[in-house]
């Protein structure tokens, strides 16, 4: 994997972590994530007229995608009011590219290099050192987030070869992300009513906005890097986006980081060595 790549892919998992911060630090964990997705689909509407459209054959990717997504955004609420993010996190990120990198092989013919597999270990490794720290939560987070992760890695895929079916991987991104707010909001509207949905809309649209456009623009990296690069190598990379998480916990959350967050850190800084340099 080139340097360019790697760094784009780290400035798209700095855009993850923060808009996971977003929908943690809001008071409805549930309608701050469908607000971040609409967000995202926001921020690509404009842009979708002046991009040529996906090919054809990635029309049934998309649509897979949608209803994965929605999946997701759902999880994401459902495991941060079970958990401790310092469980629920990790697990979702450090087994999401355990799984995209074991059966990588079998479902896109990619064969990664010993050097890979190694750095794509370890920093899941480091990803997953993150839950000897948790002390919320219990069985009903932990299966969340490993739902999650399953989600997570199915949707991997499908973007990925979405992507490059697609012919072009940034109006792919775009396209993609129009429908899932159309499912969530759909969802809120029937179990909460409009009301107050729009009420919860009109004080949270800026911080919405704000993390839905950081959402689509580390997605999109990491879909564009996936037509550069193997699905399972950044898919792995993009969990990273970890380490920012902690930076942001810290520094602008005023959190208390225990020692296993530090070694975590080294642990994840020690598998993007080992990958770059396999």
């Amino acid at each position: 994997m080139s340097a360019d790549v790697i760094v784009l892919v780290l400035f798209g998992a700095l855009l993850h972590a923060t808009w996971n911060a977003i929908v943690k630090a809001g008071s409805d964990k549930s309608l701050g994530a469908a607000m971040i997705s609409a967000g995202a689909g926001v921020s690509a509407l404009p842009f979708v007229f002046f991009l040529p459209l996906p090919n054809a054959a990635a029309v049934p990717f998309i649509l897979a995608s949608a209803v994965l997504q929605f999946a997701y955004f759902q999880l994401v609420a459902a495991a941060y009011k079970a958990g401790d993010i310092g469980l629920v996190y990790p697990l979702m990120r450090g087994v999401a590219p355990l799984i995209v990198a074991a059966t990588s092989g079998l479902i896109l013919k990619e064969h990664l290099s010993l050097g890979t597999y190694v750095g794509i270990a370890t920093i899941s490794a480091g990803i997953l050192t993150l839950a000897f720290e948790a002390r919320a939560g219990g069985r009903t987070a932990i299966l969340l987030a490993l739902a999650n992760a399953v989600v997570i890695a199915t949707y991997t895929f499908v973007d990925g070869i979405g992507a490059r079916a697609a012919g072009n991987a940034v109006s792919y991104t775009l396209w993609m992300s129009l429908l899932p707010p159309v499912l969530l909001f759909a969802w809120a509207f029937s179990r909460r009513g409009v009301g107050p949905v729009l009420i919860y809309v009109r004080f949270n649209w800026g911080r919405g906005l704000l993390g839905g456009a950081g959402s689509i623009a580390s997605y999109g990296l990491a879909l564009w890097a996936m037509t550069k690069a193997p699905v399972a190598t950044v898919a792995a990379l993009r969990e990273t986006a970890i380490l920012f998480a902690i930076v942001i916990s810290v520094v602008f959350l005023k959190e208390k980081a225990s020692i296993w967050r530090y070694v975590a850190a080294g642990v994840i800084a020690c598998g993007v060595l080992i990958m770059r340099l396999g």
